[in-house]
């Protein structure tokens, strides 16, 4: 059985190893389509989410495979809803036609010569189906769209979540940013900032970018709101916790994401080279920016509970 690092290790070996190769494991640089199978991944049960690095692991499964549908479930679930997991392709090793993921349990120990009881997480991995791997699934499956191309995105669901957010945006400049508060005593009091700078919306092309930097900002201003001390876990981190949030977001809302690096390059060499030096970097990333879109979500809808915690 794999310690508790080497299984941190194999899941940064495999997402670092996506990005030495330009893949952002959680951007999808293509309008999604109009189907309710579409979204963020969660488990077919259950119907809850997948929560911390999942998202990321599933998502290079359904990259890898091409795969669109958000349905998931472990081989004895499918069965039990009378479907059945493909035959695994003659070209795919043994072990990868599944989807590995995390499951974390808290678990107890009392300190030896100590009254006091520890806490910590314990890590296993199990496997998990795709819906489009599955026969007898075809009602969670996404299918062709004929015509597809003359549909435009929906982007009121994004102007609906930005405007409850009642985040002070302003529009001007030809750069994104979110201007930190300056604490006074505790939050929310503060001096100044607590705001978020974009240019305005018709000089992004396409529109949907225009989204993806008001959600990237959101990130931002949600970190205290969070309690979430950016300093502490620096730059480059809060940078990627910001990214994966607002794709999370721009998956969930049906936003088009880009699919250009460009504005990443330098972000990605630091994260690399964060991940390969830390295994555990990365899941601590993740599950910060699990919590960002959950928040900004509870402004027009109920949260929801979620499945497989990291």
């Amino acid at each position: 059985m794999p310690s508790q690092r080497q299984i941190r290790q194999r899941i940064t070996d495999q997402i670092v190893a996506a990005l030495e190769q330009n893949l952002l494991p959680w951007r999808r640089p293509w309008r999604p389509v109009s189907s309710p199978n579409v979204g963020r991944p969660a488990n077919i049960v259950s119907k809850r989410p997948y929560t911390g690095i999942n998202p990321l692991l599933l998502e290079l499964h359904n990259l890898r495979f091409g795969f669109q549908a958000r349905w998931w479930a472990t081989f004895n679930q499918w069965q039990e809803l009378g479907c059945s997991v493909m035959r695994r392709p003659t070209d795919v090793k043994p072990g990868e036609w599944g989807a590995r993921v995390v499951l974390c349990r808290p678990v107890k120990k009392t300190v030896a010569d100590e009254e006091e009881e520890e806490s910590f997480y314990l890590m296993r991995t199990f496997s998990v189906f795709n819906a489009e791997q599955v026969d007898g699934a075809e009602q969670y499956q996404v299918g062709d769209e004929p015509g597809t191309d003359e549909i435009l995105p929906n982007f009121e669901p994004a102007d609906e979540l930005v405007a409850a957010t009642d985040a002070d945006i302003r529009h001007h400049g030809s750069r994104a940013y979110y201007k930190r508060p300056v604490p006074v005593d505790d939050w929310p009091t503060h001096s100044g900032g607590d705001f978020i700078v974009v240019p305005p919306k018709h000089r992004f092309d396409p529109v949907g970018s225009y989204y993806e930097s008001v959600f990237h900002e959101l990130g931002h201003w949600s970190e205290v709101r969070l309690d979430w001390d950016y300093e502490q876990h620096g730059y480059a981190m809060g940078e990627l916790v910001a990214e994966i949030a607002a794709s999370f977001l721009s998956a969930e809302l049906g936003v088009p994401q880009g699919e250009s690096l460009e504005n990443h390059a330098a972000y990605l060499k630091s994260w690399l080279a964060e991940m390969e030096n830390d295994p555990s970097y990365i899941f601590r990333a993740s599950t910060q920016a699990n919590k960002v879109p959950d928040s900004l979500l509870s402004f027009v809808r109920q949260p929801e509970p979620c499945d497989v915690s990291q």
